[in-house]
């Protein structure tokens, strides 16, 4: 089977990549990447001299690059997509180009090329906010209310991808996932940017009052439900993606990392909120369980101290990136 891996180089794109190859040796795997910000070919080089394997940088709304790489394709995975809410309150432009335009460019090309599977990665932001304290939680058929640029662009994406589906016949599914966390995820995000921090013993910068409660999924049992869902899902199917069955705040879990560091709680720094912050996400993931036999295998308190090891032992990766983090924070005046 030939794969179309959208963003490889980013921090899921680059850990199913890896996931896939080791698994399904025998498959052959196309990597088209930017290599923005979130892309560093560096996340990827423990497998790219692999004879499967091959890196094609380009933007996925450019249709020359897209029409060429997608030709004998099978299957494609699409996680290419701008993805970092700061940066989509300073220049929410791109995010539209990137997200909205590329998607509809490599739906467009799979038509073409008569790909079989095209699996579109999405996330639980497009669902907007709950509420602190209730036991509401995301579901299938819950509606979008999408209060950033970022997931409003998402959310238009995913409606470009169920409507190829329903136009056209386009074999397509989607997940909406949760915040990932794992090896090789840019210290811009929240987990690693706390992380390295520490390793630095500076302080953690906590937005707000830290009460905005996410829902945790290892990058690697993300990889393992998309496997699922090619293999079994259903076309025109949409799965949630969730990695907790306890929630927890922003600011248990700087509590949590201080722990592991054998650090007090002078090292939090409450810091200026960001502009409509969602206050809590909670995903329900009964279908894909339901229906697939999906669950997470990864508990959070064991898989953050194996990822703080990761960053621990893997300086030479997100070094380069950390001071890049720390001018983008600078300029949104949250730093």
């Amino acid at each position: 089977m030939k794969l179309l891996v959208t963003g490889g180089a980013g921090f899921i794109g680059s850990n199913f990549i890896r996931y896939w190859l080791e698994k399904y040796s025998k498959d052959k795997i196309i990597n088209l990447d930017k290599l923005t910000y979130a892309g560093n070919l560096s996340s990827t080089r423990d497998y790219s001299k692999n004879n499967n394997y091959s890196f094609v940088k380009g933007d996925i709304t450019n249709h020359k690059i897209v029409s060429k790489v997608m030709k004998g394709v099978d299957v494609v995975i699409h996680f290419a997509a701008e993805s970092h809410v700061d940066r989509s309150i300073l220049g929410p432009g791109v995010f539209i180009k990137t997200n909205v335009i590329g998607t509809q460019v490599l739906l467009d090309a799979a038509l073409i090329n008569k790909v079989k599977r095209f699996h579109h990665i999405s996330t639980d932001e497009v669902f907007g906010s709950l509420k602190l304290g209730s036991k509401e939680k995301f579901r299938e058929d819950t509606n979008y209310d999408p209060r950033s640029p970022y997931s409003a662009s998402k959310a238009a994406s995913d409606h470009l991808v169920r409507a190829y589906f329903h136009t056209y016949g386009l074999n397509t599914t989607i997940t909406n996932c949760s915040n990932n966390y794992g090896p090789y995820s840019s210290p811009e995000k929240m987990l690693p940017r706390f992380i390295t921090n520490l390793i630095d013993d500076k302080e953690v910068p906590v937005y707000g009052d830290g009460k905005n409660v996410r829902d945790w999924l290892f990058v690697n049992d993300h990889c393992r439900a998309i496997d699922m869902i090619l293999d079994k899902g259903k076309p025109g199917e949409t799965y949630l993606l969730g990695g907790q069955t306890k929630e927890l705040s922003n600011l248990d879990v700087v509590k949590m990392l201080l722990e592991i560091f054998g650090k007090d709680e002078s090292y939090i720094k409450f810091v200026k909120d960001r502009p409509g912050h969602d206050r809590r996400y909670a995903v329900n993931w009964g279908k894909i369980r339901r229906e697939l036999g999906w669950k997470p295998q990864y508990r959070f308190d064991k898989w953050l101290l194996e990822t703080v090891n990761w960053y621990k032992e893997n300086e030479w990766w997100w070094r380069p990136l950390k001071r890049k983090t720390e001018k983008l924070y600078a300029k949104t005046g949250q730093k």
